[in-house]
């Protein structure tokens, strides 16, 4: 039996990196997804064994295709379609970590400002 033909922008929804196949799509037209790390079109077809980078949160993560589908399935289905590279699992927690380390030179505070606090801070800012 031969494989199916499927777009890159419907197997990216399949494989549930984008809630949407028009978020798939505009995110391939603006250049930020590549097909074996080339910039590619919606309309690309997707091969076995492709390697594909896309944008993940603020991390970007590279997938090799192992299965292709044009339905949308549930998360476990979808995880069966791709498997993500060793040296991109390492890029993404080392970027975490220091999103995590930055975190703490940076605090929030508990709250948000009231109105007086709000004016004192702009008083403290402008003198």
């Amino acid at each position: 039996m031969s494989e199916p033909v499927v777009r890159l922008d419907k197997w990216l929804w399949a494989a549930r990196f984008f809630k949407t196949r028009a978020l798939s799509r505009s995110t391939i037209q603006a250049g930020k997804v590549h097909y074996n790390g080339q910039r590619t079109k919606p309309a690309k077809t997707v091969e076995i064994g492709a390697e594909i980078e896309l944008p993940k949160g603020y991390d970007r993560m590279t997938v090799v295709v192992i299965a292709l589908s044009e339905k949308r399935g549930n998360a476990t289905q979808a995880a069966t379609l791709y498997e993500e590279t060793p040296t991109s699992i390492a890029k993404r927690e080392a970027n975490a970590a220091a999103r995590k380390a930055n975190a703490l030179y940076n605090p929030h505070p508990d709250q948000r400002p009231d109105k007086k606090q709000r004016r004192e801070l702009i008083k403290f800012k402008h003198q």
